[in-house]
């Protein structure tokens, strides 16, 4: 009897060491606690992979977004620094313009060779032995001075004897304003043309190009008139006879053309 008791205890003690083992073992891939873990799993690895995607998308689009903004303040950097030296090249223009007209006007020679040069019927040069600046300075006293015929003669042959001048350009203009105050249409448009074709690189292409669509306007081509005007506002927005070529517009369409 003894002997069976301690059988039983001992069978009794195998028995809970087998289920001792069995709880601490790994439960099996069937298992629902290790499916559910599993699937947990997953789930938190697109999650990550949604998220760390996401954020790359956001930095990259924060990088462009610098990108074009840097472009953006480079361009504006860069039309200061033109303008800041546009500004500059002008009031030297400026300076240089004012010290002519006073060394001509001291030398007192200008207004006489410009009377001779019209007693010889202005096949000559106002200044025979004057350089290009000291001839263009007499032709555009006379221009100012309101002698248009003698200035219209004094700056075509400005532009036969310096056609390489630095002043060509601007000779070519004041040829045309001297005959546009005149009234002669025609050939103040043919001369502003020539700026605009010939002198690409001018400051006068902005006043050019006015004068072209107030010569069209005089001579009643109205679409050609718009046209001129148009590129003024265009191609010159910035320019000081932008201005002009608005109002020249408005008045056209006022007036029903």
């Amino acid at each position: 009897m003894h002997s069976l008791r301690r059988s039983a205890a001992f069978a009794l003690a195998a028995l809970f060491a087998a289920t001792l083992i069995g709880c601490a073992s790994t439960p099996g891939p069937d298992d629902p606690v290790t499916i559910k873990l599993n699937d947990l799993d997953r789930r938190l690895e697109r999650i990550e992979r949604v998220i760390s995607n996401q954020s790359l998308l956001e930095l990259s689009q924060q990088l462009q977004a610098l990108q074009t903004e840097v472009r953006s303040l480079r361009g504006s950097l860069e039309e200061l620094q033109f303008q800041t030296d546009k500004g500059k090249t002008q009031q030297r223009d400026l300076y240089a313009d004012i010290d002519r007209r006073m060394k001509a006007l001291e030398a007192g020679t200008a207004v006489g060779a410009g009377e001779a040069a019209a007693g010889a019927g202005g096949s000559a040069l106002l200044v025979p032995s004057g350089s290009d600046r000291a001839n263009y300075q007499a032709a555009f006293d006379l221009l100012k001075a309101g002698d248009y015929d003698k200035a219209t003669a004094a700056f075509k042959q400005f532009l036969v004897a310096f056609p390489q001048s630095a002043l060509a350009d601007n000779a070519q203009y004041w040829l045309g304003e001297s005959y546009y105050v005149t009234r002669n249409y025609t050939d103040a448009l043919k001369a502003f043309r020539v700026v605009v074709d010939r002198y690409k690189e001018s400051r006068k292409l902005p006043d050019a190009w006015l004068k072209i669509g107030y010569c069209q306007y005089e001579l009643k081509n109205w679409n050609a008139a718009r046209d001129a005007l148009n590129r003024v506002g265009k191609d010159f927005p910035d320019s000081s006879v932008a201005p002009e070529a608005t109002k020249r517009l408005q008045k056209m369409k006022d007036e029903g053309h």
